[in-house]
């Protein structure tokens, strides 16, 4: 037996039965199509556009090159060209920013019947002061990028830091979804800290207030709330939670705006799997929060929190 034909035999398509197959598709596409008229799901089928997640990724990316500029560009920067192609960046970022922002204005106001509220116009101006504030969001991740060189002996350089670090990858788009959401731009700002959430593993709410030399070493697992207040100095690392205690059912309504996740003052070092909940909770300054910890109540200033040295047991074969 030729085994070559044998198998070109066992591998034929048959194109009358894939056609019947396909045919079926068409029946499956109205059903899905009636499913969008169920009330009880969620889609967005009009003629005006909400915000992109691939416009947005676009986004951090040209805010990447204006933020640390030379990094991110395929093309070289120097001296000469530094006009031009900060010129021309920022004139791309500003087209983008503006269209995004006017998206999530324009969403909002659909979605909950809002009189109009000049969304184009808006959109333009929020993304001009966007722009306007990345001289100073560029000083403060100057900052981060020099506390984390500082206290990681594992860091050749800044570059290293820049490049590669996914704590300053999360926090330089905090920095600038922070400015937004202070805009009071909806949609947007978490979109952008999502996406950076899905990349490094590091879930920073926009609304979140940290101040300057602000560190997240390693960071796979950190969870930063939306009403969290930091400190300037503070360090943390993998797997730590500033979150909130158990809600109620229904309670997004009553506790939605208030302080719901702890403060954590300067100077502050909190260790890999450290829990930290609840508003009224208070991370006095210069204080040390261990490893493994659960906090749902304030710490005194200069104060060091651990557990207890556990019992190891060692058990030999017989």
């Amino acid at each position: 037996m030729d085994v070559n034909t044998d198998e070109s035999q066992v591998c034929k398509t048959d194109a009358a039965s894939l056609a019947q197959y396909r045919n079926r598709i068409p029946d499956l596409a109205d059903i899905i199509i009636q499913s969008c008229e169920d009330p009880q799901c969620y889609t967005h089928i009009d003629y005006d556009p909400i915000p992109s997640e691939g416009y947005v990724v676009d986004i951090i990316d040209k805010l990447r090159e204006v933020l640390f500029p030379g990094y991110f560009s395929r093309e070289k920067v120097d001296p000469v060209n530094l006009r031009f192609t900060m010129g021309q960046n920022v004139t791309q970022l500003f087209d983008m920013l503006s269209e995004q922002i006017t998206h999530s204005i324009r969403h909002d106001c659909f979605r909950y019947h809002l009189s109009c509220s000049d969304c184009g116009d808006r959109g333009h101006e929020a993304a001009l002061k966007i722009l306007g504030s990345i001289p100073a969001v560029r000083k403060i991740l100057a900052t981060d990028v020099r506390a984390a060189y500082e206290g990681d002996p594992a860091a050749k350089s800044h570059d290293e830091i820049i490049f590669s670090y996914p704590g300053i990858f999360a926090i330089s788009v905090y920095r600038v979804a922070h400015r937004l959401f202070e805009l009071g731009v909806p949609l947007l700002p978490r979109i952008m800290t999502e996406y950076a959430h899905s990349v490094t593993g590091i879930d920073i709410h926009p609304g979140a207030e940290i101040g300057q030399s602000f560190v997240i070493d390693h960071g796979t697992g950190v969870v930063i709330g939306e009403t969290t207040v930091i400190g300037d100095n503070v360090r943390i690392y993998q797997g730590v939670t500033l979150g909130a205690l158990s809600l109620p059912k229904n309670a997004g309504d009553k506790l939605r705006g208030k302080k719901r996740h702890p403060t954590i003052e300067d100077d502050v070092i909190v260790y890999s799997g450290a829990t930290i909940l609840g508003g009224d909770t208070i991370i006095g300054a210069r204080s040390v929060i261990g490893g493994n910890v659960w906090i749902t109540e304030s710490v005194p200033p200069d104060t060091t929190v651990m557990l207890e040295t556990p019992r190891l047991v060692y058990k030999r074969p017989l």
